[in-house]
């Protein structure tokens, strides 16, 4: 189930958070309680198990964190977020949206090419260990 993360969801998704390779906890802290969307999927008794942030403004959005516990990966959860944040986005009128991926990231890096995300540039020392990041966009 997807859904849009609830305050008393809070300590699940910092753990969740802990899971990624830059971990960014204010933004996670201000974006339950603030204007970005944040959608989480969970488990049938209702326990997140991975969550997406993204922001937006009349014309795009961006994916700023998604995490899945590991243990729950491979099972589809990271792309039923971001097709829900798609829906959500088009909603909103939005009619792009942009994320980055470390060149490493494999898994990511196909699941966002099998979601029609297009390589549009790399972003030079993004990470904290100096890697580049590589920017995909799709249009909404």
């Amino acid at each position: 189930m997807i859904r849009v993360a609830r305050p008393d969801d809070r300590s699940a998704l910092r753990e969740l958070q802990t899971t990624l390779r830059e971990p960014n906890p204010a933004l996670l802290t201000y974006a339950i309680d603030g204007p970005p969307v944040v959608l989480v999927t969970t488990t049938t008794d209702d326990v997140p198990v991975g969550y997406l942030v993204a922001f937006h403004d009349d014309e795009a959005g961006y994916v700023a964190e998604i995490a899945v516990a590991p243990e729950r990966r491979r099972e589809g959860r990271a792309r039923r977020l971001l097709s829900a944040t798609v829906d959500h986005l088009r909603d909103a009128g939005c009619s792009g949206l942009r994320l980055t991926v470390h060149p490493e990231n494999d898994a990511a890096r196909s699941l966002y090419e099998s979601m029609d995300f297009e390589e549009v540039g790399r972003e030079s020392a993004y990470y904290d260990d100096g890697s580049d990041a590589i920017t995909m966009c799709r249009d909404l």
